[in-house]
């Protein structure tokens, strides 16, 4: 594998006559016109989802991935209906010879976000008039708006009381030992995506893991000293290099895969099709990935390594006194510790993409707005190795959670390759 560590910069990447914006280290050559349709509207999602300071939602990384999963289905059907080829993911519509795709697939993004997301209607739609008044008057747009727009109420038909308004509280049954508490100062997180209705999968609990290491297994007692020494806040042998890979993938890592498959996209030319079904392909194994997995983590509700290590010694014995003198690198998320959603959510997009190009050599580069640098690989399977350490260093996951939840992904992507985004034939 070969890294890089550079400072991030945003290049402005020209496609035609509309323009989008990805951090990358040098500009992509022989970006094709149409890609940047695609790339528009997929950043225009990113930002109405992502929270500041990288965008104006208010989804955390496990909602996000399944709004970013429904509203790439909606651009990979819309694209589908033009160009054929493939198999529809939900909505199939004849589409006429005169149908322009930049007006289609923003029309078909833009109808999604505004009924996932109605409080930023007036901001979208704004968003949505100015996109749309950079391309030309003719039957092709007009026929391209009014395929999206069929697309979308689609799409959003297969959506309506998905789970994703429910009201779900956190009702602590059987406190003790191994069982997580959420901090009172912050809300818990993820409750209801446990029972969101999946995009692909059959059941939220299709792919549930069994349940973590008993405390008093050698496996657990394993990680148990590991994320002890290297997860610490003022830890003396993590060394820098690891604390930069932790930190680094503390960003929202919803914004840190998207722009990093929109780079990817640039980097390779795939024509808009074929940007739509990679997206889409990702997304849906994401946001899958992400309800599946917390599904797992509060029917299990293991607690995290804080909790673990202020209660136990080292090798899992239980303290007579509370030890808050450990703290991790940064304060955990606010949920159950197993499996590790960012493991899951990862190990989801890599399956995604070595399916997509059928091959674990892929070149692909990151960013992060926590540490201002790029990370760079060329192998899939090192990203998800990479995030599993990631997430010890960080003290937020044991070793054992990281690996289960890579391996939950990747089941939840396989499921959604084999079921959708196919070929025609």
């Amino acid at each position: 594998m070969k890294r890089t560590l550079i400072a991030v910069g945003s290049i402005l990447l020209a496609a035609g006559t509309v323009a989008f914006r990805v951090a990358a280290q040098t500009p992509p050559t022989g970006v094709p016109a149409s890609l940047a349709v695609v790339a528009d509207w997929s950043l225009e999602a990113q930002r109405a989802i992502v929270p500041p300071p990288a965008g104006v939602g208010d989804q955390f990384p496990g909602e996000a991935a399944v709004y970013m999963g429904i509203v790439h289905a909606a651009m990979y059907d819309a694209a589908v209906a033009i160009h054929g080829g493939y198999r529809r993911y939900a909505v199939a519509l004849p589409s006429s010879a005169d149908t322009a795709p930049a007006a289609a697939i923003a029309a078909a993004a833009h109808g999604v976000l505004v009924g996932l997301l109605p409080a930023q209607i007036a901001d979208l739609n704004t968003r949505y008039a100015e996109y749309l008044s950079r391309i030309p008057n003719s039957p092709g747009k007009t026929n391209g708006v009014v395929l999206g727009q069929q697309v979308a109420a689609g799409i959003l038909a297969t959506r309506a009381n998905d789970g994703r308004a429910a009201d779900v509280q956190l009702v602590q049954t059987r406190p003790g030992p191994a069982v997580f508490e959420p901090d009172p100062a912050r809300p818990a997180v993820g409750l209801r995506l446990s029972r969101i209705r999946p995009l692909a999968l059959d059941r939220p609990e299709q792919f549930r893991p069994t349940a973590p290491n008993p405390l008093g297994s050698q496996a657990y007692a394993a990680d148990l000293d590991e994320v002890r020494r290297l997860g610490r806040i003022d830890s003396d042998v993590r060394t820098e290099e690891q604390t930069n890979v932790a930190l680094f993938w503390t960003d929202h890592d919803v914004r840190q895969w998207n722009d990093g498959l929109l780079r990817l996209a640039a980097e390779r030319g795939l024509d808009l099709l074929q940007t739509a079904r990679m997206l889409a392909l990702a997304h849906v194994s994401g946001g899958d990935a992400m309800i599946a997995c917390f599904e797992a983590k509060y029917h299990y509700m293991f607690w995290r390594p804080a909790a673990a290590l202020q209660l136990t010694d080292g090798d899992g014995t239980p303290r007579p006194e509370p030890d808050a003198a450990w703290r991790p690198l940064r304060p955990a998320p606010n949920h159950p510790e197993y499996p590790a959603a960012h493991t899951c959510h990862t190990g989801a997009i890599v399956e995604a993409l070595r399916t997509f190009f059928g091959t674990d050599e892929v070149r692909l580069s990151f960013d992060s707005r926590t540490t201002g640098t790029t990370r760079s690989f060329t192998r899939l399977s090192d990203i998800v190795k990479e995030v599993e350490d990631a997430r010890v260093y960080a003290g937020f996951h044991f070793r054992s959670s990281d690996r289960t939840g890579s391996r939950l992904g990747r089941d939840v992507a396989r499921f959604v390759a084999a079921r959708h985004f196919r070929g025609v034939g």
